[in-house]
């Protein structure tokens, strides 16, 4: 069913305020969860899940793929495993991903080693658009093929290979190419070796450390291995709150004057917190409480504190822990006195939109200087910004990130802003605009016929 497009329209700062918040679950682990217990033995329970369009559309494609999965409560799951190699699908099933990249990259690697498969993968306009070579490049390695060849968008083709076998594969910078590794991985022969060039977040091998027998790791040389065709034990698993989705409503208490925000039950792993090091380093008054450990993650509360902030600067290693949050930074250099830089931001140009190339586009608008190339990005920041414009009309390209970032710019500027197609954001954070209203911000929503 087609999600109806709306407008979302800004007008007025938010005013300070003080508040407890609980955000969305997190979406990299709720979509994970589903695949890995898919493809486990038995049972297995996914509690706190993440009521999402992109979650939505990986749960709809496994039950194409003949998984039973059935929802126990408002967000609990219980997913009815087969084990590696249960999927059944007849042929050219059509498999729609929306506008999900890790669903799709990673239950194209699940497929890739399921013998006697042949889908037709596709996505939403904006999913269709992205460059899918490195996925393709790594399915053909474990024997799978897309057709048409030569192509590297969707819609494709995927037929799965018979005899799957354990590859070496240099990860780079993409942890969900890397997951996608590890997947495919699991249902071959043999072993497969994964070297990290950089850590890169590690959902993936958090829900799989409790099945030892099929994953082992080596942190000082950043060796993965992979033991394939060993019987997975189901998994039980409660999803945290998203700290990408935190990551929006701390920059505004970050930005707005006299604020305070406490998140709660926050995801505070490493390789996901790369926004807040950073931000911390900057000047911006966070610190994360009540840490526990959790399904193999760290979980805790965050509190944030307005406050005065410095240009922010960072390098392609913070890529790595702060991937979706690049177009939050943008705003907030945007709105900081200085000239914040940001290199080593090249793969931003491959998600749903080209990030680098819109959000430039997007503060020039509203009278920010930057300048970019394909690596990086300067912008000549200016906390009282004013824009000379009676107002800004902003299509959101099917990207969450964009959309979810100008709702940041118009509140904390005053900016008038109309985000077109702001349904987008129902992929990642469907609870956005009401939290928004929770801690004061104004909007107005309107339907487009």
């Amino acid at each position: 069913m087609a999600v109806k497009s709306y407008s979302v329209i800004l007008s007025k700062k938010i005013n300070e305020f003080n508040k407890v918040i609980n955000v969305d679950s997190d979406k990299s682990i709720s979509i994970r969860a589903f695949l890995i217990g898919s493809i486990c033995q038995g049972i297995s329970k996914i509690s706190n899940v993440l009521l999402s369009e992109d979650v939505f559309s990986t749960i709809n494609c496994l039950r194409r793929l003949n998984c039973k999965i059935i929802k126990t409560n408002k967000n609990q799951y219980k997913i009815f495993g087969g084990g590696l190699g249960s999927y059944y699908a007849k042929k050219n099933t059509l498999l729609d991903l929306g506008n999900s990249g890790t669903g799709l990259r990673l239950l194209s690697s699940i497929i890739s080693t399921t013998p006697n498969i042949e889908v037709s993968l596709t996505g939403d306009s904006s999913l269709k658009k992205r460059d899918m070579s490195k996925l393709i490049t790594l399915l053909n390695e474990f024997g799978a093929e897309t057709y048409p060849k030569n192509k590297i968008n969707l819609p494709l083709k995927l037929r799965s290979s018979n005899f799957p076998v354990g590859i070496k594969y240099i990860a780079g910078n993409s942890a969900q190419l890397k997951s996608a590794a590890i997947l495919a991985a699991l249902n071959s022969f043999g072993t497969t070796t994964i070297e990290e060039k950089f850590k890169t977040r590690d959902h993936t091998e958090n829900l799989l450390s409790k099945n030892s027998k099929c994953i082992s790791f080596r942190n000082k040389k950043n060796i993965i291995k992979v033991f394939g065709k060993k019987t997975l034990n189901s998994i039980n698993v409660k999803v945290p709150s998203d700290p990408s989705s935190a990551a929006f409503f701390a920059a505004i208490c970050i930005l707005k004057k006299k604020s305070q925000l406490k998140i709660k039950n926050v995801c505070v792993n490493q390789k996901r917190f790369g926004f807040y090091s950073i931000l911390k380093k900057c000047g911006a008054k966070i610190k994360v409480i009540n840490k526990t450990k959790v399904n193999n993650e760290y979980v805790g509360d965050i509190i944030v504190k307005s406050g005065k902030i410095k240009y922010l600067k960072t390098n392609p290693t913070h890529y790595l822990t702060a991937t979706d949050e690049y177009p939050l930074m943008f705003v907030i250099a945007a709105l900081t006195n200085g000239t914040s830089k940001f290199l080593g931001i090249g793969e931003l140009a491959n998600k749903e939109s080209n990030r680098i190339i819109e959000m430039k586009k997007i503060l020039r608008q509203v009278g920010v200087k930057c300048k970019s190339t394909k690596n990086s990005m300067t912008i000549y920041g200016k906390s009282n910004l004013v824009n000379k414009k009676r107002f800004l009309k902003i299509n959101s390209l099917s990207d969450h990130r964009i959309a979810m970032a100008c709702t940041v710019l118009a509140l904390c500027s005053g900016i008038k802003i109309i985000i077109n197609g702001f349904e987008t954001v129902n992929t990642s954070s469907p609870s956005f605009l009401k939290i928004i209203k929770v801690l004061g911000g104004k909007y107005e929503i309107k339907k487009r016929t």
